[in-house]
């Protein structure tokens, strides 16, 4: 009995030991700076396991970031140069992420200056609003995510392009019209996926969405011409307020519309649902 209860203790002994040098490694960086004439940001920003949260930051920061990290298992990256923005979490070690169950990443990006943005997180929470930042480049890449976008607020700056690629997740995107883009390209592995494609359209665009496997659930703008065209395979394509004319299927105001959007489908298995949001 007496050599049980000593192994035992020794054993709760080792665990508390253990949880306090594990709430010991963990900390805390802030890194911000207020604008200063700055006239572009190109923003670059990688983040491996966690919760990921991008919004605008308040009047007169150009940014602010948080990282709540395991030491143990990454090293914080920030580099700033007065025009370029690094931020971001190097050295993972996926055995110890998936045991502690990642940190937290908190970005706030002004929206006084164009900005181009580069996110590219793996298995994350991630909540990004970019309402009213001033995108003049969009790039998204997520791995097995569970990820929500908004645009919230209309973009002031042109975009030529803005890209999204999404691996094995549950993916939203909100009000995409507001990115004031000329073209937006949506591919996606295996997951859930809705594309909301409301907001201020101030030019025409195209926009492309593949899908490998999976559903797609496509909201589309009442007041904006809308041309579709579809490549699937074992896909079935809900086609609800669109009429065919030849190869492609056209919202009933696409003639007299003042904006449009072209929209390509490519699709292998699953299932596409259009929604016509009001």
């Amino acid at each position: 009995m007496k050599r049980r209860s000593s192994i035992l203790i020794l054993t709760v002994l080792s665990a508390l030991a253990v949880g306090r040098l594990d709430a010991q490694s963990w900390r805390t960086v802030t890194a911000s700076r207020q604008l200063n004439g700055e006239g572009a940001l190109d923003v670059s920003v990688p983040y491996g396991a966690g919760r990921f949260t991008v919004r605008p930051a308040p009047t007169g920061l150009l940014f602010r970031s948080q990282l709540r990290y395991d030491e143990d298992v990454f090293v914080p990256h920030s580099e700033f140069d007065g025009r370029r923005l690094q931020l971001g979490l190097d050295g993972m070690r996926s055995a110890r992420i998936a045991k502690q169950g990642g940190g937290e990443m908190e970005l706030e990006l002004t929206g006084a200056v164009p900005i181009d943005l580069d996110l590219e997180f793996g298995a994350v929470r991630a909540d990004i609003d970019l309402g009213g930042l001033s995108l003049t480049r969009l790039s998204v890449r997520t791995g097995a995510s569970e990820s929500v976008l908004d645009v919230s607020l209309p973009n002031p700056s042109a975009m030529d392009r803005a890209e999204l690629q999404v691996g094995a997740a549950d993916f939203t995107a909100r009000h995409l019209g507001n990115l004031n883009a000329s073209r937006i390209e949506v591919s996606a592995g295996v997951g859930a996926l809705m594309i909301d494609l409301t907001g201020d359209w101030r030019q025409d665009a195209d926009v492309s969405v593949h899908v490998g496997l999976g559903s797609l659930e496509l909201r589309l703008p009442q007041g904006v011409g809308v041309k579709l065209e579809r490549k699937t395979l074992f896909t079935s394509v809900d086609t609800d307020g669109l009429v065919k004319r030849g190869d492609a299927y056209y919202s009933t105001d696409w003639d007299q519309a003042e904006r449009r959007l072209t929209i390509e489908i490519e699709a292998a298995f699953g299932n596409v649902d259009i929604v016509w949001a009001r």
